[in-house]
Parts: C-alpha cells; sequence; structure tokens
C-alpha cells in the first residue's frame, strides 16, 4: 500500500498521481487528521484517481470532498475482483464519511459446505460460527452460481435437505429425485452412493473451492487420456471440456481464509539509502488495514532490527495485538504471547506475497516521485549502472556512438551521435562522407570517421567523451580500436561494440562479448544510442542519394545551371515531382523557356 503526503495544489498534485501505477486496486481520501474519508476501488488506479482531479466536478458533495484531501493511500491487487472484496472490507471497517453505507448490511456470498453426513455444498450470505466450512466472499452472485455449476458438472452432489443419516438410509425414508435421473447425483438417500465415495468428492471440491486446482486437473486429464485411448471420444471430449474449464478458472481471492483472523502481515524492502515496510491486518479473513512507511537509513542497521522498529511502530499506530505475525523473516524482537511465522507455502504465504507487491510498488512509487523533483538522479542512477556492468573507471556522462550506412557501397556515410548525461545532445551530432574507401567496407569506414572525429577534437583541444559506441561486432570495434591507437588515445577512452543479432557487447582483445540482462537499464542506454545513430546516419544517406539522383539527371541536361537546378530541389526534393508538376508552375519558377527545356529533356528521357 502506497502512503502519499500531499498538499492539495495542481503541481503536486500532478507528482503524485503521475507516479500511481495503473493496476487495479483500491485507493482512500485522508483529511489532515489522517481520518479516511473516502474509500474506492478501480481497475486502473491512475485514471480513476487522477479523474477526480483533472475536470471539474457536478456534484457539490464531491467538491467538498476532494478540497478536504490531504492524502492518498493505495492498496494494489491482482484483479478487479479482489479489488470489489477490499473495497467492502474497507468500508466496512472504517465507515468513511463521503461513501454510502448499505443500511442492509447485505455483505457478499460465501460457498458452504455443510457439516451434516454427505455435506450439501450451497450458496450463502450468512456465516454463522459452526463447524461448517465458508469459503470466499465472492464478488458477485454470478461468480458463485458459476463455480458451483462448475462443481456439479465435475462433480455430482446432493441439493435436497434431507438428513441422510445411516439410520434414515436404511429405514427407506427416501426416494431418489430428478436429479438423480439427470445424473446430477448418485443416490445416496437410498444407499445407491456411500458415504466415502460421496466425501472423497467433496475433498475434491475443497480443493477447488481453495485454489489447489491442479491435483484436480491432473486427475480429470489423466481420465481423459484413458478414455481416448478405450476409443471414448465423447466421454473424452466432455472431461476435456471440463479440464479446460478447471485450468482456466482461478477461484483463489486476496481474501483470506475465515479461519484467518486477527493476523498482522509485514513485509520488507531496501535501498541503499532508505528501507520500507509494508502492513496488512487480517480480520476474520478480510484485510482490513493497510500501510507502508519508510526509515532514513543512518548507521548501518540490520534489516532485522529496521523491520522490528517498523513492527512496533505499525501495532502502536493503529493499536493491534494480534498473537500471530507473518513476516519475511525473523526481526530482533521478541514478545511474550506472540509467534512470529515466515510461510513457506499456503494462504499466509499468498498474504505475505500480495504485502510484497505492495512495498515493492512503495519504493518504485517513490523513486519515481524523486526523479521527478530531481531529473539528474535518473541519470546519474542509469550512468552509474552503465558504469558498473561495463567496469568503466569513470562516470560515462559523455557518451557517442558511430554507425555506417550504404546501399550496395553507394554514397558511403557515417554519423556520429552523442549522448550528455544520458541525454541526446543533438547539437553535437556530426555527418561524415566517407572520402577514402571504395565501395562497401564496413571496417575502413569505421575506421576513417572514428579517426576523423577524435583528430578533429583533438586539435581543437576539444574533450573526449569517457565511453565509444561502436555498431556492429568485433570487426568494426577493431576498426575503431586501430584508429585511436593511431591517434594516439588508445586507452585513454573506452570503447565497446554492439551486436545486433543478440545485443552481444564486445570489449577491445576479448573474444567473450557480454551479455546484459534485457530488462537492464544500462543496456537499454546503448540500445537507445545505436537505433539513434542509425536513424541519423540512414536519413542522411538517404538525402544524399536522392540528391544525387536528382542532380545527375539535371547535370546533363544543356542550358541548367546550378542556380535553377538549386531552385527546383529547393521546391520539390526529388525528381519525380519534378515530373509530375504542371508545366506552368515550372515556368512560373524558373521561366517559361528554360521550363520547356527541362519538360522536353525529361519526356525525351522517359
Amino acid at each position: 500500500m502506497t502512503d502519499k503526503s500531499i498538499n492539495i495544489n495542481p503541481v503536486d498534485l500532478s507528482d503524485v498521481i503521475s507516479v500511481i501505477p495503473e493496476s487495479p486496486g483500491v485507493y482512500m481520501y485522508r483529511d489532515e487528521s489522517d481520518t479516511i474519508i473516502y474509500v474506492g476501488k478501480a481497475k486502473n488506479l491512475k485514471k480513476r484517481v487522477s479523474s477526480y482531479f483533472n475536470k471539474t466536478q457536478e456534484n457539490p458533495k464531491t467538491r467538498i470532498m476532494i478540497r478536504k484531501i490531504r492524502k492518498i493511500n493505495y492498496l494494489v491487487v491482482e484483479s478487479e475482483e479482489d479489488a470489489f472484496l477490499l473495497e467492502n472490507n474497507l468500508i466496512k471497517e472504517h465507515k468513511p464519511r463521503y461513501n454510502i453505507m448499505l443500511k442492509d448490511d447485505k455483505t457478499y456470498p460465501w460457498i458452504v459446505i455443510r457439516d451434516e453426513p454427505f455435506p450439501r455444498i450451497h450458496l450463502t450470505r450468512k456465516k454463522f460460527n459452526d463447524k461448517s466450512r465458508y469459503y470466499g466472499p465472492y464478488p458477485a452472485v454470478m461468480n458463485v452460481k458459476y463455480l458451483l455449476r462448475l462443481i456439479t458438472n465435475l462433480y455430482p452432489v446432493r441439493i435436497c435437505k434431507h438428513l441422510l443419516s445411516e439410520e434414515n438410509i436404511e429405514k427407506g425414508k427416501f426416494r431418489v429425485c430428478l436429479q438423480y435421473h439427470i445424473k446430477k447425483c448418485l443416490g445416496p438417500c437410498v444407499g445407491l452412493q456411500s458415504e466415502e465415495e460421496y466425501n472423497k468428492n467433496v475433498h475434491s471440491i475443497e480443493e477447488i473451492l481453495k485454489g489447489n486446482s491442479k491435483e484436480v486437473s491432473k486427475l480429470i486429464y489423466q481420465r481423459m487420456v484413458e478414455l481416448a485411448s478405450e476409443m471414448k471420444f465423447e466421454e473424452a471430449e466432455i472431461l476435456k471440456e471440463r479440464y479446460n474449464i478447471l485450468e482456466n478458472y482461478s477461484s483463489k481471492s486476496i481474501i483470506a481464509s475465515p479461519s484467518l483472523n486477527n493476523v498482522d502481515v509485514f513485509s520488507f524492502d531496501e535501498d541503499e539509502q532508505s528501507a520500507y515496510i509494508n502492513y496488512l491486518h487480517i480480520a476474520n479473513g478480510s484485510i482490513i488495514q493497510g500501510y507502508t512507511i519508510e526509515y532514513k537509513k543512518r548507521l548501518d542497521e540490520s534489516k532485522e532490527s529496521i523491520l522490528a522498529m517498523g513492527i512496533v511502530e505499525l501495532r502502536t499506530r493503529f493499536g493491534r495485538k494480534a498473537k500471530e505475525i507473518i513476516v519475511p523473516f525473523l526481526p530482533e524482537i521478541e514478545w511474550d504471547n506472540v509467534e512470529f511465522l515466515v510461510p513457506k507455502r499456503g494462504e499466509k504465504k499468498k498474504l505475505l506475497e500480495l504485502s510484497e507487491k505492495n512495498v515493492r510498488q512503495y519504493k518504485v512509487d517513490q523513486l519515481k516521485q524523486a526523479e521527478k523533483l530531481n531529473p539528474e538522479q535518473r541519470s546519474t542512477r542509469i550512468l552509474k549502472t552503465l558504469q558498473d556492468d561495463l567496469h568503466l573507471k569513470e562516470l560515462p556522462v559523455h557518451i557517442e556512438c558511430f554507425d555506417n550506412s550504404n546501399i550496395q557501397g553507394t554514397n558511403p556515410v557515417s554519423s556520429c551521435v552523442v549522448f550528455k548525461k544520458a541525454k541526446p545532445s543533438k547539437k553535437d551530432y556530426r555527418h561524415f562522407n566517407i572520402k577514402t574507401v571504395v565501395g562497401p567496407d564496413d571496417f575502413k569506414s569505421m575506421y576513417e570517421t572514428v579517426y576523423r572525429r577524435y583528430h578533429r577534437l583533438s586539435e581543437e583541444n576539444q574533450s573526449f567523451p569517457q565511453l565509444i559506441v561502436v555498431d556492429g561486432g568485433k570487426g568494426q570495434l577493431h576498426a575503431a580500436t586501430d584508429a585511436l591507437k593511431d591517434l594516439g588515445i588508445y586507452g585513454q577512452v573506452a570503447i565497446v561494440g554492439i551486436a545486433k543479432r543478440l545485443e552481444e557487447i564486445y570489449f577491445p582483445n576479448d573474444p567473450i562479448p557480454l551479455y546484459l540482462d534485457k530488462n537492464s537499464e544500462a543496456l537499454k542506454l546503448i540500445q537507445q544510442l545505436r537505433d539513434e545513430a542509425h536513424r541519423f546516419g540512414i536519413t542522411f544517406h538517404r538525402s544524399k542519394r536522392s540528391k544525387q539522383q536528382v542532380a545527375s539527371e539535371l547535370d546533363v541536361i544543356k542550358g541548367i545551371g546550378p542556380v535553377i537546378k538549386e531552385k527546383l530541389l529547393k521546391k520539390y526534393k526529388s525528381l519525380k515531382r519534378i515530373k509530375e508538376a504542371p508545366e506552368e508552375e515550372i515556368a512560373e519558377l524558373i521561366g517559361k523557356n528554360k521550363a520547356e527545356i527541362i519538360i522536353r529533356e525529361l519526356k525525351t528521357k522517359n
């Protein structure tokens, strides 16, 4: 859960809202006394929260509420259905002033497995403190009906209200009903199905309701294969449909089992400057509290001691006295009558994972917020990552990247793009017409370009970059390295090559490339450099090739000099457009006589 303290003005709001994730979840507005005044759910938190402040609200109560907002909290969840459930729990717990309260206290539906012989399984809105097993709650009745229909298709269970005691069955008090005849029940009321067999089906149904449907799916799949091998394709097809439904279904919600009551959940994350602790409180199987705090590190505190401080702070702040505390690792604290649990699997593990998801989200939000207030912080972080990944001596504040462009050896050009503080510095971009290379030779072209670039910088006493990136593999990198050696500056500037096939990074005199993580910010920066150099070079190459093609055909027309040619190229850009232009338009530009000459010559060539 992410807690943002904000002053309500457009600048601060835009900064806070901009870092809210586009995820499903629940948001809470707090006033200046830190009281929750509104709870809402959203499929997309960023869009929903920003909608309150990006447009004029027609409802007067909404306008009043917005003026009172001083903090925005939110809790990210896995799905929109989870957001429905969590919103319901939080409204009931905190009773926010601006939320609609349901006077009939209508709550979400549950599925109950009755504590009785041959247990019935059905929908209920009332949860009693009995030995029956309750699963849910679910966000809508349709979800429950769909699930019950799925269960009855997989496993025939009774729906009658008879007391199927062993004595009543032996006395023959009951008769089979329509459910038996349509194969929705196997007739336990008349002894056609044993209680042991019936309870096996109930156990499988419970596994589905708990979200542990993989074993059930596995059994269905095995039976489906057996039927297919026995040439019973119709029956196998039915099981295939059930298998697909079960595979696509997930009944597990973030709302915990009803057996979990008065439980605290804490998770921990950190970076170099701060530690973050998320807190969830579970009551009667529902999450009713969520909060995240941040500690600025001062000394070399251990994570165990920081987590202990966070647990004391949050339990004191919210007045919680849970006897069971779920944690990712044991904190440096001991309490009488309090058990710390590090779960490895099951529902408690999933609750810990949800808390961990929210503490990670909070850390990301804080980082984004800090980078918006100080844009150079992000650039420095990316460059520091690049320095570490490439083992550079200096922070690569100034980077230059080279690329060659030619088509079948014609009009060879090279480009050099410059990034400063991880951002393009377009005024420093340079094009190079290749002068000493005949034919398509990337290696010699790269040598010439790099040599000319740094020879000129050396003559003008300008600073060299901290890193040179060459678009290409070992061959291009070797040519660029030779140019630096001939200039006598090899070793003063770091240089690497990036190959396009697997995005591997090559170093001089090292045949083994470096493979960076595909999500690495350092690799993305190098890719951005390479792509920008390619774009800049190919644009120049196309322009040069087009002008050369047009100019060559105009050059052979007798009576057309450089001034006329320049006017035509400036207006029409290409030979094709000149041919398509009306003669009157050309005549207006360069005169009637010249226009007649050009039109006649171009038609003759065609």
